[in-house]
């Protein structure tokens, strides 16, 4: 029951929901006046700023900020997603594919395709794995390159999502996981502190 807008510029640093990420928040700074961001999306190959107000003046230089506390929670989170499902193929076993998630600053919910109930003892095996990985401070290695090229790697493409010739691709540790994937990630795994399934 209330007004929003939707700003679009010409560049911005803010991202916008995708693959399970939730879109960033911040400001938009006109001249003296400060626009809260509420949310960001893309529609039509445009990255759209919602804002419950327009300002006064549109024209001139917009500085864009985004909230650097909420982006950094968000993005440990979109790692730890890709740890994990490296861990969960581990464990158990390579039929195991990403089915959705929702990835924000409070945590991480990751829906996968698996025959059984999971054990105690492989929720357990999975944490220990991921922990591992954080503990070991991997650098993040993220690249673009032709399709086919990440696929040779053995990017895992994730079903129902669309790629275009040249995809980014997100390596941490090129024996361990290596994902297609267009969203925010730390610089290296021991960013990630802990690793905890509740």
């Amino acid at each position: 029951g209330k007004e929003q807008y939707q700003l679009v510029l010409e560049a911005t640093p803010f991202y916008a929901e995708s693959g399970g990420q939730v879109g960033d928040k911040g400001i938009l700074q006109f001249g003296d006046e400060k626009i809260a961001v509420t949310d960001t999306k893309k529609e039509n190959d445009l990255i759209i700023h919602f804002a419950e107000q327009i300002p006064a003046d549109l024209l001139g230089e917009v500085k864009a900020i985004v909230n650097a506390i909420n982006r950094k929670a968000i993005t440990v989170h979109h790692s730890a997603t890709h740890l994990m499902h490296a861990a969960l193929r581990k464990i158990l076993g390579t039929h195991v594919a990403q089915k959705g998630s929702l990835v924000n600053k409070e945590h991480l919910r990751f829906d996968f395709s698996h025959f059984a109930k999971m054990t105690d003892e492989e929720i357990a095996n999975v944490e220990k794995l991921v922990n591992e990985k954080i503990r070991e401070n991997i650098p993040v290695v993220i690249k673009s390159m032709p399709k086919d090229d990440a696929l040779a790697l053995g990017a895992m493409a994730l079903f129902g999502e669309k790629y275009g010739d040249v995809v980014r691709v997100v390596i941490m540790d090129e024996k361990y996981s290596v994902e297609l994937c267009g969203g925010t990630h730390v610089g290296a795994t021991g960013e990630l502190g802990l690793f905890k399934i509740t």
